[in-house]
This record gives structure tokens, sequence and C-alpha cells, in this order.
């Protein structure tokens, strides 16, 4: 019973230290690599068009990715239809090959501030989609792509 009440006490602890977190949600990359064609897509609902948020891109990478750097084409659909498309490169490796963020064996976590400060100027549900636009066919070593949004501290 104690390590019921203990574990549900740590459960809520980690839920209430993420107090601005609107959304966040990844995409598992199929073990055969990510094809150029995929778009990955992320829905989230806004109802705060005063409050400023954080968007962030998250990615998860093997060892065995063949790069330093990766390209994505994006864009956010807003509820209207409207869409901002844009084209963003991040690093993951530095110069020396180190691979970037925090790692746990040959996975590599890396949180990218993508825009600080954005308003969402209509209520409703936005859509987020992500493509890589590396020249492979077939991207490997990328397992996880994901997004987080939160209200600007």
């Amino acid at each position: 019973m104690r390590r019921v009440v203990l574990l549900f006490l740590i459960i809520a602890s980690l839920a209430a230290c993420d107090r601005n977190r609107i959304f966040e949600s990844y995409e598992e990359i199929h073990k055969d690599g990510w094809g150029k064609d995929t778009v990955l897509v992320f829905n989230f609902d806004i109802q705060d068009t005063v409050q400023a948020h954080n968007l962030y891109i998250n990615l998860r990478n093997k060892g065995n990715y063949p790069y330093s750097n990766i390209w994505l084409f994006l864009s956010v659909d807003s509820p209207d239809g409207t869409s901002l498309p844009d084209t963003v490169e991040f690093t993951l490796a530095d110069n020396a090959g180190k691979w970037l963020g925090s790692g746990l064996g040959d996975l590599f976590d890396n949180q990218f501030i993508y825009r600080s400060n954005v308003y969402f100027p209509q209520r409703g549900t936005y859509q987020f989609n992500m493509q890589h636009g590396m020249r492979n066919e077939m991207l490997e070593g990328i397992r996880d792509v994901g997004i987080r949004v939160e209200k600007r501290k």
C-alpha cells in the first residue's frame, strides 16, 4: 500500500511541475526510417488568444543517424485554414561529432525552441505538419519526433 501511495505522489508531483504545457506529443518513426513523403501531423487546441506561447520541436535520434543536423519542413494551419509554412535546421551533433542533448545509451533527446512568444489569433484546433527536408528518400536514425506547446512564463 505504501508503494502505491508513493507512486501516486510521484506522478502527481511530476504532473504539477508542468503546468505551462498546453500540448506535447510524439510520433514514433518506423524502424526502417522516416520516408521523405511522410508528413507527421499534430493537432492541438488553443482557447487562450491573449497568452503568449512557446513552441518546441522534440527529436530523439539514435547514434546511427548519419548527419550532424536535420532540416525540417513545417507548417502550422490555423482553424480558419490559413497555413504558415517554414523550413528550419537544427544541429544534433557538434563539430567533433559528439551528440547534443541528453542521452542514455544510443538514444539522444533534444528539445529545440522553434518559436517563442507566439500569440494564436483564433480559438480552435491548430494543425502542425512536419516532414524531413533531408535528401534521403528514407532517413534512418530518427526514432521519435514531437512538438510541445506551452504557455510562456
